[in-house]
């Protein structure tokens, strides 16, 4: 038997060195570099080439998991011979969607859930609980990643869970579970298995205090998909999103609701982001944001306060906080509006958190209203990005924005003009501005 080698791995991008270094030579982070174990790699049997015309007809087919919501941040279901990454805060419910899940394409393909956190006895408590009809899933209680595999094999599982990457062991790494080595060399036989099976795997990961997948950014490269499940402590509403995805759109959303029995979706997310008694009050834009392959009407809100101190707040929740600072300059030099002295803070309704220019003029007109303490037109939605000469630039799926606020009874729309439609849904009017200046006259 070969003797093992010594390396140092960095935890942050994966690369290897021979000795320790404070930095690492790779990606430059530092105090990132952990001593590993490695043995000596064991022979592969080989696969054969083929065709693309020897492939089964069935190539497009996916499994579906009985959500919605889930169906679509996946990219239409869940592909044959994928590999889910799942993370999410400790308690957010991973184990108990994908047991839902699990249930759910037991009636039509075989599954095997696999775990290193929990007993038997717990899984069923579980089951019992959310009122699943499960009793023919294949459960397995363990952390051996070769057994798991051979276990998924025996029982012809088309769908594997694993539940969480992080307590599993490679018998080929000695080193312990959680290790940079551990991790590589575990979801590497994992992938393997996926592609030359045919099985759809999901995995569990834990996530560290900055909230990314616990573990070298390699492994997120390695998988198919990589979700990463939120939640807001004061809602009962959570939110899976897509970060990457090979078979759909990376940023897709899926929002889903906790109850006693379980996770039920949302099919409308626009009405658990909209306040219909607040949306009247000065200070309340609603714009439409982008998320994924869908519109999602938000609610923007702005305070603007008299300032108590010699600087002036300048507090975003929602969207970026260096935007907000450059939107105030913009209005200030192009909107005839300084609010050098007082505090504002800007808020997106329901936690959500929109990265897009779009909201730039929502986030404006919403400061606008609460600094004159006029509220905004009933029923009137608005969405664009504002470039520092103050223009108004459109923005992209400006139409099927417009009808998405059409079929949710808003009358009035502030869009670029760039973004006119050549013929307005019914029942919305749209006005087409150019300047930051042609929208407030539009909106006050």
């Amino acid at each position: 038997m070969a003797k093992a080698k010594i390396a140092y791995l960095c935890s942050e991008c994966g690369a290897h060195s021979v000795k320790w270094a404070g930095q690492c030579a790779e990606c430059g982070v530092w105090n990132t570099l952990i001593e590993t174990t490695f043995s000596a790699p064991r022979s592969v049997a080989g696969t054969s080439a083929t065709t693309l015309e020897a492939l089964p007809d069935d190539i497009e087919y996916r499994h579906v998991t009985g959500f919605g919501e889930f169906d679509r941040v996946l990219g239409g279901g869940l592909v044959p011979g994928a590999v889910v990454l799942l993370g999410g805060d400790p308690g957010v419910g991973k184990s108990t969607l994908l047991q839902q899940v699990s249930a759910n394409l037991m009636k039509s393909v075989p599954v095997c859930y696999a775990t290193g956190e929990e007993s038997l006895r717990q899984i069923g408590q579980r089951s019992l609980r959310l009122g699943l009809d499960a009793s023919a899933m294949n459960l397995l209680a363990d952390t051996s990643i070769g057994n798991i595999l051979s276990e998924a094999r025996r029982c012809k599982a088309q769908v594997l869970v694993i539940d969480s990457m992080q307590t599993m062991i490679s018998d080929d790494v000695p080193s312990a579970p959680g290790s940079v080595a551990q991790l590589r060399d575990g979801v590497g036989k994992i992938v393997q298995f996926a592609k030359q099976n045919d099985v759809a795997v999901f995995v569990i990961g834990h996530v560290t205090k900055e909230g990314a997948i616990a573990g070298p950014r390699v492994v997120e490269h390695m998988v198919d998909t990589v979700l990463y499940f939120e939640s807001d402590p004061a809602s009962r509403y959570s939110m899976i999103r897509s970060v990457k995805n090979r078979f759909g759109a990376s940023g897709e959303m899926g929002v889903f609701a906790m109850t006693e029995t379980g996770f039920l979706e949302v099919s409308n997310p626009s009405a658990i982001f909209l306040s219909r008694d607040s949306v009247d009050e000065p200070g309340s834009v609603v714009s439409v944001a982008w998320e994924g392959s869908r519109p999602l009407l938000v609610e923007i809100q702005a305070l603007v306060a008299d300032g108590n101190s010699n600087y002036a707040k300048r507090l975003a929740q929602g969207v970026d906080q260096n935007r907000l600072a450059l939107l105030l300059a913009v209005l200030q030099r192009h909107g005839s509006l300084s609010v050098t002295d007082e505090d504002v803070f800007v808020n997106v309704v329901g936690g959500l958190r929109i990265s897009e220019t779009a909201v730039d003029l929502p986030i404006l007109l919403a400061i606008v209203s609460s600094f004159r303490d006029r509220a905004a037109p009933e029923r009137m939605v608005c969405f664009g990005e504002i470039g520092l000469a103050g223009e108004i630039r459109p923005v992209r799926f400006g139409t099927e924005r417009i009808t998405a606020a059409a079929k949710q009874g808003f009358t009035r729309a502030i869009v670029p003009k760039g973004n006119m439609p050549k013929q307005s849904p019914k029942g919305i009017d749209v006005i087409g501005v150019r300047r930051l200046s042609e929208a407030l006259d539009a909106a006050f």
